[in-house]
């Protein structure tokens, strides 16, 4: 039987990608990727929850994980699935601007989220107070320490790209048309450089926070390309 590993992203939990797991279906697990120091660390854990072939299914730093993961056990992917993430090594100024975010945490937490988070929405769901709310509780919860610890991760993170060549699996990349911090180029991007079948998906209002903006889209996207690959 195959898994299907869900792998959420920064400060995010189970929560971002609970109701796309249910919507579809199938023998899965959710990752829990607040403890490790290193997206190495965080990949090792995740393929620990399961035996035998199975599908990282992750969203923004967690699709790191699950590129690290296609590295790290290259036989056992039945399929990738790359929602709203990127591939690149750290780039110039990026450190600081990171380093910059702990420290707003470190001060309070409550205010950077504040900021933080409007950016990682499609502007159309600004306005929907239950969303922003739950996205708000959620990234809060995790904590300053948390977010120190995956920040540290980023900053650390192997270059993806060196080892995409190697991906012969089916691979689906998903995310969302306003997605301003890993938009669709992106993507397409990693689409031509894995050498195994890639299919891209965008969708129409969503920013970075896809799976949680946009569920439905999500599953219906899933469920197709899982059949057309036998996969499911």
């Amino acid at each position: 039987m195959t898994t299907l590993i869900y792998v959420p992203g920064l400060l995010s939990d189970a929560r971002v990608w609970r109701e796309v797991a249910e919507g579809v279906g199938g023998d899965f697990v959710i990752a829990d990727v607040t403890t490790q120091n290193s997206i190495t660390a965080m990949a090792e854990s995740a393929l620990a929850l399961a035996d035998g072939p199975v599908i990282p299914v992750g969203h923004s730093m967690g699709g790191r994980v699950s590129m690290e993961m296609a590295r790290l056990a290259p036989a056992r992917m039945a399929g990738l699935v790359l929602a709203d993430t990127g591939h690149n090594a750290l780039a110039e100024g990026e450190r600081a601007k990171r380093e910059a975010k702990v420290a707003e945490g470190r001060a309070d937490m409550a205010a950077m989220v504040k900021a933080w988070l409007p950016p990682m929405v499609g502007a159309s769901h600004h306005g929907n107070a239950g969303l922003m709310g739950e996205l708000t509780d959620m990234a809060a919860a995790c904590g300053p320490e948390v977010h120190a610890r995956q920040i540290g991760a980023l900053i650390g993170r192997p270059d993806a790209g060196a080892s995409l060549g190697d991906v012969t699996c089916p691979v689906l990349l998903l995310v969302g048309d306003e997605d301003v911090w890993s938009p669709e180029p992106q993507h397409r991007e990693i689409a031509r450089m894995v050498s195994g079948p890639s299919d891209v998906v965008v969708v129409d209002g969503a920013g970075h926070f896809l799976p949680f903006e946009k569920p439905g889209a999500v599953v219906t996207a899933m469920t197709d390309w899982l059949a057309a690959n036998r996969l499911g």
